[in-house]
């Protein structure tokens, strides 16, 4: 993979005009200063996707700021962990975005309708309780374009809820499964399916539960193989994962 910008290019949009000195000189160095944040231009060519807004502890300014500068880029925008309050304040700011308040994400420029229907990933959960943590897994997926089944609630405690499913499970490129208690739908799961499974533990559960641990000790212990685990309440990082991992399929599909 190429790391560089295309400097020969840069340089020669800057001769023509086309480009400011500060515009070049942000494309080389691959950053954008904001003074309270730095942002990573580069990423969509470098990693496949652009630079995410991680909501917690920032300010409706710095996030309206940050969105202001990715919209001039005409890529899609997500950012998570957005209390209700900073989301209709971006609702505001920004009439053309969506603010899904169960999985506290805000988003522009959604590739949503750009879907592959037959390669989708499937977001299950084992219950209610823990469908907060699939929306934002969800939610990131679909705003990259990636087409998502949601399977919710189909836990171990009524299992042949899951087997209602399962068809629809096993059709999928990549299995998200998202569970609290002591997390034992990830193993079933797995044990199920001829695709990657990516498990992500939730906070839900009774004190021994540890605001999670449990669940996670018990997923990165299960004995189901082809198992990726990811933190607590992470819906983010097992969808972004999953978008790879269906993008990898979708290239292979146009390939043959």
């Amino acid at each position: 993979m190429d790391f560089q910008p295309n400097l020969e290019q840069t340089l020669r949009d800057l001769q023509a005009g086309h480009l400011s000195v500060e515009d070049a000189l942000e494309q080389i160095n691959g950053v954008k200063e904001l003074g309270y944040a730095a942002i990573d231009t580069d990423r969509q060519r470098r990693n496949g996707f652009p630079e995410v807004i991680f909501g917690e502890g920032k300010t409706v300014e710095q996030m309206e700021g940050i969105m202001q500068f990715l919209l001039q880029k005409e890529l899609p925008i997500l950012a998570t962990r957005v209390s209700l309050q900073k989301g209709e304040a971006l609702s505001q700011l920004f009439p053309n975005g969506h603010y899904y308040p169960e999985a506290r994400c805000f988003v522009l420029n959604s590739k949503k309708e750009e879907v592959d229907a037959e390669h989708y990933i499937a977001v299950v959960t084992a219950g209610t309780s823990d469908v907060p943590v699939a929306e934002e897994a969800a939610v990131t997926a679909e705003t990259f374009g990636h087409a998502v089944h949601r399977i919710y609630d189909v836990g171990v405690a009524g299992i042949h809820r899951l087997f209602r499913r399962l068809d629809e499970i096993q059709k999928a490129s990549v299995v998200i499964v998202i569970a609290g208690m002591e997390g034992a739908l990830v193993s079933v799961v797995g044990g199920l399916v001829d695709v990657p499974v990516i498990a992500v533990p939730t906070s839900i559960g009774y004190g021994s539960n540890l605001q999670g641990l449990t669940t996670l000790m018990s997923m990165l212990t299960s004995c189901a193989s082809g198992v990726t685990v990811v933190n607590i309440d992470n819906g983010f990082g097992a969808a972004y994962s999953a978008c790879m991992i269906n993008r990898l399929n979708h290239n292979r599909k146009e390939n043959e």
